[in-house]
């Protein structure tokens, strides 16, 4: 008989080789709703307590949840499945935004005693039996805001049941889905304005990062997690906080990949809106510095900028993305530390913003690439820094829609200094009689 380490250790490894079947399966280049069929099928081989299970995403035309992807029914019948909001399990998930587990036949009937009879005698139906499931595990699918539907698994007749340590494995399936979900919209709405080629190209190449980068943050997370849960371990109060941070750095650096890929997929089909207002950009720098500050303990940032610096007209919240990306770019390659300078310089025409770092600075072949998308600076210490290799090309799209431009200086291993310019004209400038 396996003692409760080795059953822990047993059931971490199944998660483990259902994350990594999952992901992989996630990578194929196929239309989302066959995708979906994909990942349940997986689902079905490697989820030993998943009996059957479904994806319900809500469609806002008809205002209901349908079945996109089951597993354990019949396809063609469940497809006149459709849950009204709040209706059943899947409405209930959907609503809270929080993952949900039934652990008895009890439960799950109380949770399905206001699923219409209609759509009962669909999921009778489709699984040949009016037999309600043992167990059930619901896991809401969203991106940030943003909510797709609720991922449903079930188990039938056992002997293997849904229990509460389930509950973040699930939830962390679910948001690989949602986020499949969340690019393959992007890319429909991307393709109602460019053609079918433009289209796969813009899939395959963010699908390429995305199954790449994601596997760095999303597996330090689990890390810690999995070893700040060790009841066999006693860790002391320094050493959680110290997992802690990491995990919130992870969060942070997912975070931020994927906003850059949601941004840049904006920038590819021609949506970004860029809408100017007069701005004063020395209190907008120490805004962003001071963030980023408290990202970093071996890093100075200081800014410095004239006492007359002109107003501007820039889209405020755009500049703070290109500053925040550009700082970003230069804690992570100044891994010793050092100083960061963030300074104004203020010409005829237009106004100057540069940021300077004492990192590993980047080659001369390097630099004329550097703000393609996808482009990595190769690293000379060969150590790896996370990223979608799309800050700094967001950084100049945003940039150039302001009419100005965005260059850098460097020497490797003396730092790195971005530039960016932005024009006076406008009607901050006629204000001012400049």
């Amino acid at each position: 008989m396996l003692s409760a380490n080795e059953r822990e250790l047993e059931r971490r490894t199944r998660e483990l080789h259902a994350l990594t079947e999952v992901a992989k399966t996630l990578t194929a280049a196929l239309d989302l709703p066959t995708l979906l069929g994909a990942v349940m099928n997986k689902l079905a081989n490697v989820l030993e307590p998943a009996e059957i299970g479904a994806i319900m995403l809500w469609d806002a035309a008809s205002g209901l949840f349908r079945p996109e992807a089951v597993f354990g029914y019949d396809r063609d019948t469940m497809r006149a499945m459709g849950l009204r909001a709040g209706e059943s399990i899947t409405g209930k998930v959907y609503d809270e935004g929080v993952a949900h587990l039934l652990a008895t036949p009890a439960e799950v009937a109380e949770a399905m005693a206001d699923m219409r009879p209609a759509n009962r005698a669909v999921m009778a139906r489709a699984l040949g039996s009016d037999a309600l499931p043992r167990s059930t595990l619901a896991a809401p699918l969203r991106v940030g805001e943003r909510k797709f539907g609720v991922l449903v698994l079930e188990t039938l007749h056992g002997p293997t049941e849904f229990s509460k340590t389930d509950l973040p494995f699930v939830q962390t399936l679910a948001d690989l889905i949602a986020l499949e979900i969340d690019r393959a919209r992007l890319a429909a709405e991307a393709a109602a304005i460019h053609n079918a080629q433009q289209a796969d190209r813009l899939r395959s190449e963010v699908l390429a990062t995305l199954s790449h980068e994601l596997r760095t943050p999303l597996a330090a997370i689990k890390g810690y997690a999995t070893a700040l849960l060790l009841e066999e371990v006693s860790w002391s109060d320094e050493k959680r906080r110290e997992f802690l941070h990491l995990i919130d750095e992870e969060c942070d650096n997912l975070q931020v990949m994927i906003r850059d890929m949601l941004d840049f997929s904006l920038i590819d089909v021609g949506q970004m809106v860029i809408e100017p207002q007069p701005v004063r950009l020395p209190p907008l720098a120490h805004e962003i510095v001071d963030e980023m500050q408290r990202r970093t303990e071996i890093h100075r940032l200081v800014v410095d900028f004239p006492a007359d610096f002109p107003i501007v007209d820039a889209d405020a919240r755009r500049i703070r993305q290109v500053m925040r990306n550009i700082l970003d770019n230069a804690i992570k390659y100044s891994p010793d530390g050092g100083l960061i300078v963030t300074r104004g310089e203020v010409r005829p025409k237009d106004v100057v913003i540069s940021i300077a770092d004492q990192g590993v600075g980047i080659s001369p072949e390097d630099l004329i690439p550097l703000f393609e998308k996808y482009f990595r600076v190769k690293a000379p210490t060969g150590y790896h820094v996370a990223g979608t290799g799309l800050g700094l090309p967001v950084a100049r799209a945003i940039v150039e829609a302001h009419g100005g431009r965005i260059w850098a200086e460097s020497k490797v291993g003396q730092g790195t200094t971005l530039y960016f310019s932005l024009p006076r004209a406008g009607l901050s400038a006629a204000r001012s009689g400049t």
